[in-house]
C-alpha cells in the first residue's frame, strides 16, 4: 500500500467523454493509492485553446503531480515547459507533463501506446508500405511508432500538405533512410499500400464521418485507427465489412495511459488489468 496522494489532470477541448479519469483512478485503487484525475476542458470552461498557460499554472498551483495533454495542445504546450524527455524532444509533441521540483517536464507516451497496441493486435501483417492520415500531434507519434514497427515506407497525408512534408522529412532524417513521403493523393497511395493508419479526429463523436472514400479500402488492406470513441469508428466498421484486418484505437489509449500513470506515480501499473477495465468502460458507454 502507498500512502501518497496524487492529483492529476487532462487538458484539452471536448474531453468530457474521456475514459482517462476512470482508467487511471480504478488502477490507482488497485494499487492502494489516493488518486484523483480531473478534466480541464477548454470547451466546458468556455475558454480558447490559448488559455493553455493558465490551465498549466492552475494545475501547478493546486499541487498536481502531472497532466495529460490532448488535442489541440500537444505541440503548443512545448513552449510552456522547462524541458522534454528524449521522445518528446524527438517528436516535437507532448501528451504527458510531469510537475517535479518546480519544473515542468514534457513526455510523449503516445508513440509507445500505438507501438504496443499494434504489436498485440496486428503482429503479422504485411509492412512494406502504409498510408498515414494526419500529421498533427498524434500523427507525429504514430508515424515514429510505425517506422519502429518495421513499416518500410510511409505515405503521409495531411490537409495541411506542408505539415505532411515536414513530418516525412523528419522521419527520413531520424531513421537515416528514405522511409517516408508526403502524399496529396490518398487513393493512389492506398493502391500500392498494405495498410492504413488513421490519426485525425474524423470518426470521433464530435467529428463523425469517414476520412477516406469507401472504395479506396480493399479486403487486402489492414486498417488501424487511433480514435476510440466510438470504439468501432465508421472507418473500422467499413474495414470490417470488407474483411480487412483492423486495429482499434482503445489499445493505444490503454498503453499510453499505463506509461503516463507510471510517470505520475513512479509505480508500474498492470496494463492487462487496465485493458480489461477499458473494454468494460467502452461497453457501458456504447
Amino acid at each position: 500500500m502507498h500512502d501518497k496522494k496524487f492529483l492529476v489532470g487532462l487538458i484539452g477541448a471536448d474531453i468530457q467523454m474521456s475514459k482517462s479519469p476512470a482508467l487511471h483512478e480504478t488502477e490507482a485503487r488497485h494499487q492502494g493509492l489516493d488518486y484523483r484525475y480531473e478534466l480541464l476542458d477548454f470547451s466546458e470552461r468556455g475558454l480558447p485553446a490559448s488559455a493553455l498557460p493558465d490551465l498549466l499554472d492552475e494545475e501547478e498551483r493546486r499541487g498536481f503531480a502531472g497532466s495529460n495533454i490532448t488535442h489541440p495542445c500537444k505541440q503548443t504546450v512545448i513552449a510552456h515547459l522547462n524541458r522534454l524527455s528524449e521522445d518528446a524532444e524527438m517528436l516535437g509533441a507532448v501528451n504527458t507533463v510531469v510537475f517535479r521540483n518546480g519544473e515542468r517536464i514534457g513526455h510523449n507516451t503516445d508513440w509507445y501506446g500505438f507501438y504496443e497496441n499494434f504489436q498485440c493486435g496486428l503482429p503479422d501483417v504485411a509492412k512494406s508500405h502504409a498510408v498515414l492520415l494526419g500529421a498533427g500531434g498524434a500523427g507525429v507519434a504514430v508515424a515514429h511508432a510505425a517506422i519502429k514497427l518495421g513499416i518500410e515506407r510511409l505515405s503521409v497525408f495531411d490537409q495541411d500538405s506542408k505539415r505532411a512534408e515536414t513530418l516525412a522529412g523528419q522521419l527520413n532524417d531520424r531513421f537515416s533512410r528514405d522511409c517516408a513521403r508526403a502524399t496529396t493523393d490518398v487513393g493512389s497511395a492506398l493502391r500500392s499500400a498494405d495498410g492504413l493508419i488513421h490519426a485525425t479526429p474524423t470518426g470521433m463523436k464530435s467529428h463523425p464521418g469517414l476520412p477516406i472514400d469507401a472504395e479506396w479500402l480493399l479486403p487486402r488492406h489492414w486498417a488501424a485507427d487511433i480514435v476510440y470513441m466510438p470504439l468501432v469508428t465508421e472507418l473500422l466498421a467499413l474495414a470490417e465489412r470488407k474483411g480487412c484486418r483492423t486495429l482499434r484505437g482503445g489499445g493505444m489509449t490503454v498503453y499510453q495511459a499505463a506509461a503516463a500513470f507510471e510517470l505520475f506515480t513512479g509505480i508500474t501499473p498492470d496494463a492487462e488489468r487496465m485493458s480489461r477495465h477499458f473494454t468494460d468502460l467502452c461497453r457501458l458507454s456504447a
